[in-house]
């Protein structure tokens, strides 16, 4: 046993951490699932800003329960942000969390919408 659920989740995420690097110009997309929500962030890690972020706590979000389809909203919520500050590249980061459900929803939605990845 190597320790609980959310001790190999942050060893995974360290281990992603490693190689994946976002710039001004290729912003890192950080993905963080909850429970009860997910949050989506596009980080300049050169500087250590944030520059467009969405969440399914968002007002036109946070009364409908998490689901693939929230998910996915906040995707496109995100990708319309990203378009906004001038964004249109990003390196993913699924924060130690399987690429499937939730995760591969916002990052199929952000797609969609135009973020490249």
């Amino acid at each position: 046993m190597k320790g609980t659920r959310a001790t190999a989740r942050a060893r995974r995420h360290v281990r992603v951490r490693k190689k994946v690097r976002g710039t001004a110009d290729r912003p890192r997309l950080a993905v963080f699932r909850s429970n009860r929500y997910i949050y989506a962030q596009l980080i300049d890690d050169t500087k250590g800003h944030t520059i467009a972020a969405a969440s399914s706590q968002e007002r036109e979000l946070r009364d409908r329960r998490l689901s693939v389809e929230v998910a996915a909203d906040v995707g496109r919520l995100l990708a319309e942000r990203a378009k906004a500050a001038g964004v249109s590249t990003v390196v993913f980061d699924r924060g130690g969390f399987k690429y499937h459900g939730r995760i591969k929803a916002l990052a199929d939605a952000a797609r969609e919408s135009g973020l490249e990845f």
